[in-house]
């Protein structure tokens, strides 16, 4: 197999803490970051997982609800077809991204 390096820079504490999870495992880091990479090539993504919202994104869930429990967040529609029925003089079919431009004078 043809190998190449790749030199990244990451926090010490990140990359001692990597090596330990991947040897507790009976994997390299090597192997691990290999199969990220393969993984992003294959399904063009990245996932992240969160596993505690910050303070400033808890805030402002909590007032996301609060507005939507009042009415005032945008409502939910299924299908583009619902939101023009809904409101047929503020909404309508746009076919293209060329005719939405040209509506709005671009």
């Amino acid at each position: 197999m043809n190998t190449a390096s790749i030199l990244i820079k990451t926090d010490l504490k990140v990359k001692q803490e990597a090596q330990k999870t991947a040897k507790e495992m009976g994997l390299s880091l090597s192997s691990v970051v290999t199969r990220l990479l393969k993984e992003y090539i294959k399904t063009k993504t990245i996932t992240y997982s969160i596993e505690e919202l910050t303070p400033y994104a808890k805030a402002q869930l909590k007032k996301a609800r609060e507005n939507r429990l009042q009415g005032k967040g945008s409502p939910l529609f299924t299908d583009n077809e619902e939101l023009i029925k809904k409101d047929p003089k503020q909404y309508k079919h746009i076919d293209t991204m060329a005719e939405w431009l040209h509506e709005q004078g671009v």
